[in-house]
């Protein structure tokens, strides 16, 4: 054999090598990379069934708040409501004169008569002094309360609105 035969045989022996070396390190690596999608899959699955079950979680937490907000606005509208018609019909009373509102009037102690507003021995009571208002002025009073309780009534909603968000 030829120095250069020699050298073709040695250079194709080192050829055949390396082709086989690199084949088997493909098929290692081919593995190495089939082994990894397998385990990238796994993590993808479980990431997307954390998600998952944490949509469902924050949804029905979301839907239960909207039950007690839901509640909460129902009751609110039938106290406001209760309010509206407890006022419109002390509003009737006060027109048809069915009912009088009156004020309590001052003790005068330079009147001389200082009459004790408690029951004595005797069994007597004395009242205190009244004043019936003018029925005009009993409708301005009525209109201002309930202008009041509607505030009151809506602030009430709005304070329960706030803790029912607030966590």
């Amino acid at each position: 054999m030829t120095p250069g035969q020699t050298l073709a045989a040695i250079l194709l022996a080192l050829a055949i090598g390396f082709g086989g070396a690199w084949q088997v390190q493909g098929w290692r690596m081919g593995e190495q990379l089939a082994e990894q999608a397998g385990l990238h899959k796994d993590d993808l699955a479980a990431i997307s069934n954390a998600a998952s079950t944490q949509t469902r979680a924050e949804q029905d937490k979301r839907l239960a708040l909207e039950q007690k907000l839901s509640g909460q606005d129902q009751q609110h509208t039938k106290e406001l409501s209760d309010a509206q018609r407890n006022q419109a019909r002390l509003r009737d009373q006060l027109a048809t004169a069915d009912v009088r509102l009156s004020v309590l009037l001052a003790e005068d102690p330079a009147s001389g008569c200082n009459v004790p507003a408690a029951p004595g021995a005797a069994g007597v009571v004395h009242a205190t002094r009244r004043a019936q208002l003018d029925p005009a002025h009993a409708q301005r009073i009525i209109a201002i309360t309930d202008a009041g309780d509607q505030g009151l009534i809506a602030l009430r909603a709005c304070q329960a609105y706030v803790r029912a968000l607030a966590p």
